[in-house]
């Protein structure tokens, strides 16, 4: 697993360390584990594939991540994409919020065994978007398969300041469900600005990184109650 995250990352214009690599390592090791216990995330049998399909496919983030300084994975369960992009980039905080105790917990078991430059939130989106602490506060907010573009960008955007993004991370649907959000994305000042390829070495896998501008502060009134994004999405 290890040559094949240094070598892979590198073809996709990631350059890891072997400290990186083997941080990687670790993390697939914990979640192994941790899977017993908790249904975190299906992880591959196959060591290459699980290196493959979690942690390189996390990885396509970096690439739009220049600059960057804050970030914060929404709904980050297993960690992914944000715990790939904590290892990758050290130089950015990385805040993982997740509503179930015990996924922080093990999030927050990771930070600390790989001395990860992050920190485990326990709080449901909606509700943490409200804290002025987290509210337009992140350069970047991003997800990966958590809800359809037009629920997702209620959950992200109230997180990222104005002139901040939201990466997305996308299967081959992307541009059909950039286009039920439109309405989504003018309610709650977000700006489409590129649908990106994101391959990994070796894999026919369709997979795209919709990326969105904030172009201005969080109207008051979002996100709104869980029950009401899911059953009227904007």
């Amino acid at each position: 697993m290890r040559n094949r995250i240094l070598d892979s990352a590198r073809e996709m214009g990631v350059h890891l360390t072997d400290e990186q690599a083997e941080k990687f390592v670790r993390y697939h090791e914990m979640l192994i584990s941790a899977n017993k216990q908790m249904n975190l995330t299906r992880v591959p049998d196959d060591v290459i594939e699980a290196a493959d399909r979690n942690y390189l496919d996390s990885l396509n983030a970096v690439k739009h991540l220049s600059g960057v300084q804050t970030l914060i994975d929404v709904g980050a369960g297993a960690g992914l994409p944000g715990i790939p992009i904590a290892i990758a980039c050290p130089h950015i905080r990385v805040t993982l919020l997740d509503a179930l105790q015990k996924r922080v917990g093990f999030l927050q078991s990771v930070i600390d065994a790989l001395d990860l430059n992050a920190e485990a939130i326990h709080a449901r989106a909606e509700d943490a978007a409200r804290k002025p602490e987290l509210r337009d506060a992140f350069d970047v907010a991003t997800a990966r398969a958590v809800a359809e573009m037009n629920v997702l960008s209620e959950w992200l955007l109230p997180f990222v300041k104005p002139e901040g993004r939201m990466l997305a991370l996308k299967g081959p649907n992307a541009e059909e469900e950039l286009a039920r959000a439109e309405n989504a994305l003018s309610q709650l000042n977000g700006e489409a600005l590129s649908v990106h390829p994101a391959p990994v070495p070796g894999r026919d896998w369709d997979h795209k990184i919709i990326e969105i501008k904030k172009t201005a502060p969080t109207p008051e009134r979002y996100p709104r109650r869980a029950s009401a994004i899911e059953k009227k999405p904007l």
